[in-house]
């Protein structure tokens, strides 16, 4: 049987004693060790006792390590460091691993040919029945789709250590396991897709996640300087919306200043450009929903700040990252 570790960052939130209770009660070979990277800058004590308490027997198996706050591409590295064993997989703590999991994560592992370097699990969101899912939701229902997210995924650790691990670059849970299955694919290795499932709960979000969510801009600069204009492809990503909310924004700028120096009728023409293209977006998130009124009223604020948010920190991240070479010449000597 090939044996493995199991890595989770944690920040402690309340869903973690539940990701625990599900892998502690999952049949099949356990891991031969649990390294929970507590990622909190200033840990209070005692918050960790629930938690731990749930993995009953496992918890003899269970190491806890101070990630210091700088973020889950550095906690997960904290706990690369810490494995010892051929596998090593990395949960996130807002997942509830299947009630068969580690038997077939066994099997995943088994089934993986010598130059497979990961093995990803399969992601279930499940979504409101009785009403149409929120942005929000529809949001989180997008990793079933997505490729190597490490809410669920196995790697060898030969090859993570072989490709430096996380970048951690990366201070967000955004693009930074895109960056490192891109490396460990460039370096020979494959990444397939396993059978064991997983479940990743909707959890309630303030109605302004979506405008902080637009940091992650930043993270897709970074992404194009390491693995260039087409990463997107690569990464088998959505390119999402970066160009257009650029020309809302540019439209509304121009609108303000052309209107500060006397030029109405160009302010109104691009003031009208700016309602235009907010207005489609606007429409776009609203139409699938549910259209209550605080999804409505939601959709139409936020709508307003995405655009000049996400272009903010794309321009923010290109310009912090401007000197970041390609990774392939970072990595050679």
């Amino acid at each position: 049987m090939t044996s493995y570790a199991v890595v989770i960052p944690t920040l402690v939130p309340d869903t973690l004693a539940d990701c625990l209770a599900a892998l502690a009660a999952a049949t099949g070979p356990h891991p031969e060790e649990i390294v929970l990277v507590d990622d909190r800058p200033d840990p209070e004590p005692g918050a960790l006792r629930h938690p731990l308490d749930v993995l009953g027997d496992l918890r003899e198996r269970t190491v806890v390590l101070a990630g210091g706050g700088r973020g889950p591409a550095a906690a997960r590295n904290t706990g690369l460091r810490a494995v010892r064993t051929p596998w090593t997989v990395f949960l996130d703590d807002d997942v509830q691993v299947g009630a068969r999991w580690c038997e077939q994560l066994a099997e995943d592992l088994a089934g993986a040919s010598p130059d497979t370097a990961g093995v990803q699990g399969v992601l279930a969101v499940p979504l409101p029945g009785e009403r149409r899912p929120t942005d929000w939701e529809r949001d989180t229902a997008g990793l079933v789709r997505a490729h190597w997210v490490t809410a669920d995924m196995a790697y060898r650790t030969e090859a993570l250590k072989q490709v430096g691990g996380f970048d951690e670059r990366f201070r967000r849970a955004f693009r930074e396991d895109a960056d490192l299955a891109l490396r460990v694919l460039d370096a020979g290795w494959r990444i397939r897709q396993g059978r064991r499932t997983t479940r990743h709960p909707l959890r309630p979000a303030s109605r302004w996640a979506s405008v902080r969510r637009q940091r992650g801009n930043a993270d897709d600069a970074l992404m194009r300087h390491l693995h260039g204009p087409d990463w997107w492809d690569k990464a088998v990503a959505p390119r999402g919306r970066i160009r257009t909310h650029a020309a809302i924004t540019t439209a509304g700028l121009a609108a303000c200043a052309l209107a500060a120096t006397g030029h109405g009728r160009a302010a109104t023409a691009c003031a009208l450009g700016w309602a235009a293209g907010t207005a489609e977006f606007a429409r776009a998130r609203i139409a699938p929903g549910p259209r209550t009124r605080h999804e409505v009223t939601t959709m139409l604020a936020t709508s307003v700040l995405i655009p000049p948010t996400a272009t903010w920190h794309r321009l923010a991240g290109a310009w912090r990252h401007r000197h970041t070479p390609a990774w392939q010449e970072e990595a050679t000597p």
